[in-house]
């Protein structure tokens, strides 16, 4: 049980208003969550949080490949693929950043269990919305709570993840998990294929449907995320003690039935004084001001991947049509393979970021995208590829991108200190959904519309370039974070001096 006291540890963070009351807490309950075997209870939290991203990438893909036929006569909607594609994008980008920040701060204040199911809520019934859409201010106006919904689950789930997922498996899930969008990309591409049939459905109707899909899987996975309980780290620093250790010692009697044997003790204990809250200043320094190569690091891997992904997958269609001569109601089969490329490369490459190491893995899968993107761009420049070859060329250079963009949600994630995690990776999210959502478009949007050829390869050499310069820096400053713990990567800001250690230590580098 865990063990209260009253002394607080030099250099401890004076509790904030509003936690009188709160003492300080021993407890092994990270311990004991990291030396947990994988069993049908991990399972359950990879179902319940980790498939959403599945109906995001269906859903963002099918928008994109649907746009011409919303532009159509006889749609139901008064609106123009520029629009969708335009202000439509734009919108989504601007609510997923605005909610990756808004509930990312309600996630580190309330809890990982409250918000991840808010989320959600927010998330299907905007997209429910979408699909009724009459007028354009409509479809605007929900796809940018669509997005404020989205921006959220990332904040909050991959909160959650991290801190529930043993250490021996945390980056291969993690990784996976987000890979998984791409899973729902190649359902979304080849959904709109189907669609756009109007032998199936009538125009005005089909691409009704493929939103309604959405929301039926998304209240299936609802059910099953209902079973996810809260964070215990959360709540052991959060005053609520007792609840952590009867949930884990739950946990524990269950894995020791599935497993028909008793779990080895835990590796140690951490004492830290509970908090209610943490404010937006302290958050700030500790960021910045403690670990402020850490910060380099997410700005690095956010931006670099936001780039790459909008040097290729911008205007994706627009560069078959013009170039190759590909139809518009087909371009959704290439993407359909480039997707699949993604998902792939988390898929068979994760579980290295668990055992060759996340600074070696994370370098190599920026740099070596990076490299072979200019080798993509300087074929395309001279006329050397086709449709097909491009498309190959892509599966591989995303196969190692998609690995990459995704450990860049879990360094953020695992990095920073327990109570400033979900702001942490809603803040760096932000700034690189930011990037590529705004600054990507305006940079890559007359580059791959010109007709131009070298103006295309330009495009992909600047995606290219940042992902190298990305993994450059990783190589010097990411975290050797594989297998360990997350408070012994980075203490929490209420640990104290006593029981296991000192107080959360700056960085000063990336040790």
């Amino acid at each position: 049980m865990p063990q209260p006291s009253d002394a607080r540890g030099p250099g401890e963070q004076a509790a904030a208003p509003g936690d009188s009351g709160l003492g300080t807490i021993t407890t092994a309950v990270p311990a004991r969550l990291d030396r947990l075997p994988w069993s049908r209870w991990h399972w359950m939290i990879v179902v319940g949080l980790g498939t959403v991203w599945i109906l995001d990438g269906l859903e963002v893909t099918t928008v994109g490949n649907i746009a011409s036929r919303l532009s159509e006569e006889g749609s139901g909607l008064p609106i123009t693929a520029a629009q969708v594609t335009g202000i439509g994008a734009a919108l989504y980008v601007a609510g997923a950043c605005s909610g990756a920040l808004f509930f990312g701060r309600l996630t580190d204040r309330y809890g990982r269990k409250k918000l991840f199911m808010v989320t959600l809520a927010v998330y299907l019934g905007a997209t429910a919305m979408t699909g009724l859409s009459f007028a354009p201010w409509w479809f605007f106006l929900f796809r940018f709570l669509t997005g404020f919904g989205i921006g959220g689950e990332y904040a909050a789930i991959n909160s959650a993840i991290d801190e529930l997922i043993p250490s021996k498996y945390r980056g291969r899930v993690d990784l996976i998990i987000n890979g998984s969008y791409w899973l729902g990309a190649v359902g979304g591409a080849l959904l709109s294929v189907v669609a756009l049939n109007t032998g199936l459905f009538p125009k005005n109707i089909g691409w009704r449907l493929t939103f309604g899909l959405g929301v039926v899987l998304g209240l299936a996975i609802l059910l099953v995320r209902r079973h996810v309980p809260e964070s215990p780290r959360w709540q052991f620093i959060h005053g609520h003690g007792d609840e952590a250790e009867h949930l884990v010692d739950a946990v524990e009697r269950g894995v020791e039935k599935e497993k028909g044997r008793a779990l080895p003790p835990p590796a140690g204990e951490i004492t830290v004084h509970q908090r209610k809250s943490i404010g937006f200043g302290l958050i700030a320094r500790t960021v910045f001001a403690h670990y402020p190569k850490r910060a380099v690091l997410g700005f690095a891997l956010f931006i670099g991947q936001a780039f790459l992904y909008n040097a290729i997958t911008f205007g994706f269609g627009t560069i078959l049509t013009t170039f190759y001569d590909v139809g518009t109601g087909s371009t959704g089969y290439y993407f359909a393979v480039i997707a699949a490329g993604n998902f792939l490369g988390p898929l068979l490459l994760g579980h290295l970021f668990d055992t060759v190491g996340r600074r070696v893995m994370i370098s190599s899968t920026y740099i070596l995208p990076g490299l072979l993107l200019f080798g993509t761009a300087w074929l395309f420049d001279r006329g050397a590829l086709t449709a097909t070859t491009l498309t190959a060329c892509w599966c591989v250079v995303l196969f190692f991108a998609s690995a990459g963009a995704s450990s860049a949600y879990l360094t953020v994630s695992e990095v920073f200190p327990m109570e400033t995690r979900a702001m942490a990776i809603a803040f760096f999210y932000a700034i690189g959904t930011a990037a590529g959502g705004i600054s990507g478009p305006l940079i890559f949007a007359g580059l791959t519309e010109s007709g131009v050829a070298g103006d295309t390869a330009l495009a992909f050499c600047i995606g290219a370039g940042l992902m190298c310069a990305a993994g450059l820096i990783a190589a010097f400053l990411a975290v050797d974070a594989e297998g360990r713990g997350l408070e012994d990567i980075a203490a929490p800001l209420s640990k104290t001096e006593s029981g296991n250690g000192g107080t959360a230590r700056t960085d000063g580098g990336a040790a």
